[in-house]
């Protein structure tokens, strides 16, 4: 395994453990200024959308996993599909569980840094 390689998948761990500690700050320095992420039935957000939907879910109990399925490098730029189970409970309620694919554009950064770039996630509610 290459460095860069072993660089990617440190980011998608190191994602998922943030999601599940309600660590926003560590996974808004794992994205570009300018991230998209485009999502089934809204329109491609940004980094402040991303920011204020996870203050929201602070409160909520997040557990998941997240395989790569395929990890390929070009250069400076670098996609990644994953398939992803998270379990989602509020306060209260249900456990809510969702997977699918993501596929993922990262980017190198001049600090030397793979930073998610592009996201296209495909997770919808389990049934």
């Amino acid at each position: 395994m290459t460095e860069d390689e072993q660089a990617i998948r440190n980011v998608v761990e190191t994602w998922m453990a943030a999601s599940q500690a309600g660590d926003t700050a560590t996974i808004l320095s794992l994205m570009t200024d300018d991230v998209v992420f485009t999502v089934p039935g809204r329109e491609p957000f940004g980094r402040e959308v991303f920011a204020s939907a996870s203050d929201s879910l602070k409160e909520m109990r997040m557990e998941g996993t997240s395989d790569i399925v395929e990890l390929q490098i070009l250069g400076q730029w670098a996609f990644i599909r994953n398939h992803i189970r998270i379990a989602v409970t509020a306060p209260g309620s249900a456990t809510q569980r969702r997977s699918g694919y993501t596929l993922t554009l990262l980017q190198k950064e001049p600090d030397g840094k793979w930073r998610l770039a592009r996201d296209a996630n495909m997770v919808t509610e389990d049934k």
